[in-house]
């Protein structure tokens, strides 16, 4: 349920109204908009008169709202969710390029990349430190020794970074960590995005490779419903029954989330194809499609990557990527 307020409502009312809510057991959240203020009720709210509710003289409509996902809803939220990644900000119409290697592999590959990707337009590091793979003979990443060449590197470079957690064990290790990113395999492990939903750090939340759009918006509430608001949705292709591309992108999920959720939205066209050949014109695309941000993996020499080589691009293929999606954001 939400209660939408009515123009020129004191703070002292809001609070009145809000108390008299919470005396009713469920919980309140606020959204204070450029145009309206909005209650959302989340709970049982089946103790709450909704005619009583949109009878009183500060609220002007009551609406019920059947999806299950509230916190992230944008009936509960009209405006969208602006994330401030030291200084960088995400959605709201604030798009970003978030760049770099599939693994971290040494100091030197991943410093490398950093410099090479920000030269071109890119202001998030990105790296593996963890990394779930397949097959378990495949390189799982450096572990905590990668984490922190890859803090380094973004210290040096002066961007901050993104990487993978796989363990709710590992987020103290994470602390200097500027985005958590959750990968596609644990998108539904909600213990950790419970855990992650105490702490007060960007969350980068992907897509399952066979979720639907409900699913992971509901991912995003395991988060949200603990407290931390600033979630960040990837879409990184799912699985369908096409083989010429390592998963399907799913552009349409870019206007739909856009149309559900206030959360911003971002693609990852590298995990998607799998191809390097095909990134560039999936980056325009998801730029076309609205995304606020695009994640492309870079590498120094991806014929040599210890992980997805094939999906990376090397720093000059990603300078002119970077220049035609900021093309297209010129267009828009």
């Amino acid at each position: 349920m939400i209660a939408i307020l009515k123009p020129g409502v004191s703070e002292t009312q809001i609070e009145n109204l809000k108390t008299w809510l919470l005396s009713k057991n469920v919980d309140v959240h606020i959204s204070r908009g450029k145009f309206q203020t909005v209650m959302g009720l989340v709970g049982d709210t089946s103790k709450i008169d909704s005619d009583l509710l949109e009878g009183l003289d500060i609220v002007e409509a009551v609406r019920l709202v059947s999806d299950p996902f509230k916190s992230a809803n944008r009936k509960f939220h009209p405006d969208d969710t602006v994330i401030d990644v030291r200084g960088h900000k995400i959605g709201g119409g604030n798009f970003q390029l978030i760049a770099g290697p599939c693994s971290v592999e040494t100091p030197e590959q991943i410093l490398t990349v950093a410099e090479s990707v920000k030269a071109s337009g890119a202001n998030i590091l990105r790296g593996g430190a963890f990394k779930p793979r397949t097959s378990p003979y495949d390189f799982q990443g450096l572990g905590e020794t990668g984490l922190k060449y890859l803090l380094e590197a973004g210290k040096a470079a002066d961007l901050p970074v993104v990487t993978e957690i796989m363990n709710i064990e590992h987020i103290p290790m994470f602390d200097d960590v500027d985005i958590i990113q959750v990968g596609a395999r644990n998108m539904q492990n909600f213990e950790l995005l419970k855990e992650l939903g105490k702490i007060e750090k960007p969350i980068l939340l992907k897509r399952g490779l066979a979720n639907t759009l409900k699913e992971l918006l509901m991912s995003a509430e395991y988060i949200m419903s603990e407290g931390n608001q600033e979630v960040i949705l990837c879409e990184r292709g799912i699985r369908t029954f096409e083989t010429f591309t390592r998963n399907t992108l799913d552009l349409s999920a870019v206007p739909v989330l856009h149309d559900l959720t206030h959360l911003p939205v971002i693609v990852d066209p590298s995990h998607a194809t799998g191809h390097a050949y095909l990134v560039e014109s999936m980056a325009m695309a998801g730029t076309a499609a609205g995304a606020d941000g695009i994640m492309i993996e870079v590498h120094n020499d991806p014929s040599k990557a210890l992980c997805d080589g094939a999906q990376s691009l090397t720093p000059e293929q990603f300078r002119r990527t970077a220049q035609k999606v900021m093309k297209i954001r010129e267009v828009l």
